[in-house]
């Protein structure tokens, strides 16, 4: 039983959060230095780290390299959210949130920046007209599951992923009420995927794209080191889902992108052409 927490009348920051990330949280925005971005020889730049967020997109671009898109070539950055890289004046030009990722597009009369990982899931789909439908209703379908996405992943990562994995304390009430709510929208999914192949219907989408490296990371144990706590295993249909997924040669090559932990050889801390990948085997991209 922890002891009872009374709010003081006005909050100050007068202290450390403690716990994993303590060192980069902070109550203001802008940048606390001055480092400009590296820009590489694609239109596509890319600045990112391979958390689930950042997954959503490295992947994508690898799909649509598979596609065929050759114009969807880029140059993917390494951010180091660990030590602060998000902070540097340039990666906040690009996104003034300082989150991960953030794409710039070079292609047109001037850089576009786009930031938020739906965001930039939708503004690539529309860009090469791929893997977001053109039919209405499907394209509607698709598009409620990407913002179901975006405003469910903050209870599992900020709400349960940080009271279970990364507080300097475990507290009762919080881990109980996270879980409940992640195992309410895992059963939200499981449902959906019971009456289809992928999330949004018979069409893989940036859907399953933003969705998968969050909750199929939590059902295949790759995020938090949860799936027993939770039982994942009995989403059966979720489970389907997660390993049809992750047997996809673009997702297996999207999912190492700006990673910079793990075994070595699931890790590329840079992406600058698909030769890069050409020294890892496909059981090498297995982590």
């Amino acid at each position: 039983m922890t002891e009872e927490y009374t709010p003081p009348k006005i909050w100050t920051w007068d202290k450390e959060s403690g716990g994993r990330f303590a060192n980069i949280n902070r109550p203001v925005a802008g940048a606390t230095h001055d480092k400009d971005l590296p820009v590489g020889k694609h239109p596509l730049q890319l600045y990112s780290m391979a958390t689930p967020n950042g997954v959503k997109v490295t992947v994508l671009l690898e799909e649509l390299l598979a596609a065929g898109y050759s114009n969807a070539e880029y140059d993917a950055w390494l951010i180091n959210i660990s030590d602060g890289a998000q902070f540097g004046s340039g990666f906040v030009s690009a996104n003034p949130n300082s989150k991960i990722p953030a794409l710039v597009d070079h292609s047109g009369d001037k850089p576009q920046r786009v930031f938020e990982s739906g965001s930039i899931l939708l503004y690539l789909a529309e860009k090469f007209g791929a893997f977001l439908p053109n039919d209405v209703s499907a394209r509607t379908e698709t598009l409620s599951w990407l913002f179901w996405q975006m405003g469910s992943a903050p209870y599992l990562g900020g709400g349960f992923g940080h009271f279970y994995s990364y507080a300097p304390v475990k507290i009762e009430y919080c881990i109980d009420r996270f879980a409940m709510e992640v195992k309410r929208q895992l059963d939200v999914l499981d449902r959906q995927l019971a009456d289809n192949e992928f999330i949004a219907g018979d069409q893989y989408t940036i859907a399953d794209m933003a969705i998968w490296p969050w909750y199929g990371g939590l059902a295949a144990n790759k995020v938090y080191e949860a799936a027993e706590f939770l039982q994942t295993h009995e989403y059966k249909n979720v489970m389907r889902w997660t390993n049809m997924i992750a047997e996809r040669p673009a997702v297996k090559r999207g999912r190492i992108v700006n990673r910079a932990w793990g075994e070595p050889e699931t890790q590329l801390h840079e992406r600058h052409h698909a030769s890069d990948f050409e020294l890892r085997t496909q059981d090498k991209l297995e982590s």
